[in-house]
C-alpha cells in the first residue's frame, strides 16, 4: 500500500521513485515493503539489476505486480517483517507508507533489522501549506499532494520531517543521506539546516543505517 497521490503518464517514472533508485547500489538483495502497482521494484529490477521481493497489502496490488512479472507477495508491514531474518536483505525499503502504519516506531525497528540500509519516504505534513490552511481556515489541510478529507484519510499517524529525524535518533539510526522534494518529486535545489526543509518540502527520501 503505497499512498503518495503523485500521478505520472504512461512510462513516467515518479520524481521520489528516481531518488530511492539512485540510492539502491546495483544487484543489491532488496525488499519492497508497500509495492503497490510494483512500478518502484520494476524500475529497481530494469535499472539496478536488484535482487527484488516485496510485500503487499491489497491483494489487487499484488495482482498488479505479479501481472509485472515481479516476485511480490500479500503481508501487513505492521505484523508480517517479524518473519524476516535479520540482515536478509541489502536494501529494505518503505515508500509513503510509513503514516499509514498502526506502529511506525516497531515498523521501522523492523525495517533496520532486516535490511542492512533502509530507504524511507514519507510526506511532510508540517509543510507551509498545511500550516496556513491550520492557522488561517482553522481546519486539517487538504492539498493536492495530500488530497484526503479528515474522516476519510488513510493516513493515521501525521509526522513531519523532523518527527522522523528524531525517531531515527531515538532508534540509534544513522541519517546517511536526505533529500527533499517537492510534491511532484522535484529535488529541492537548496542546502538548509532541517528547520527549513520542515517547511518548504512537501516530502523526502531518507536513507539509514545502524
Amino acid at each position: 500500500m503505497n499512498l503518495s497521490p503523485t500521478k505520472t503518464g504512461p512510462g513516467e517514472i515518479r520524481g521520489d521513485h528516481k531518488v530511492v533508485a539512485s540510492l539502491v547500489p546495483q544487484g543489491a538483495r532488496v525488499l519492497d515493503i508497500g509495492s503497490e502497482d510494483g512500478a518502484l521494484l520494476d524500475l529497481l529490477t530494469r535499472d539496478r539489476q536488484v535482487d527484488g521481493r516485496g510485500i503487499e497489502l491489497s491483494q489487487e496490488g499484488v495482482n498488479r505486480c505479479v501481472a509485472r512479472g515481479l516476485s511480490v507477495i500479500q503481508g501487513d508491514a505492521d505484523t508480517d517483517l517479524s518473519d524476516y531474518p535479520d540482515r536478509a536483505f541489502d536494501v529494505a525499503i518503505l515508500s509513503q507508507t510509513l503514516q499509514a502504519t498502526r506502529a511506525p516506531k516497531q515498523v521501522m525497528s523492523e525495517l533496520l533489522r532486516i535490511g542492512k540500509e533502509v530507504i524511507v519516504s514519507i510526506p511532510n505534513f508540517a509543510h507551509w501549506r498545511n500550516r496556513a490552511q491550520l492557522l488561517f481556515r482553522g481546519s486539517m489541510p487538504v492539498t493536492k499532494y495530500l488530497p484526503y478529507e479528515w474522516y476519510d484519510t488513510p493516513n493515521i499517524h501525521f509526522c513531519s520531517l523532523r518527527d522522523f529525524v528524531a525517531l531515527c535518533h531515538e532508534l540509534d539510526a544513522d541519517v546517511e543521506k536526505a533529500v527533499a522534494l517537492s510534491g511532484k518529486g522535484n529535488k529541492i535545489p537548496i542546502n538548509a539546516p532541517w528547520w527549513v526543509w520542515n517547511i518548504v518540502a512537501e516530502q523526502a527520501v531518507f536513507l539509514l543505517k545502524r
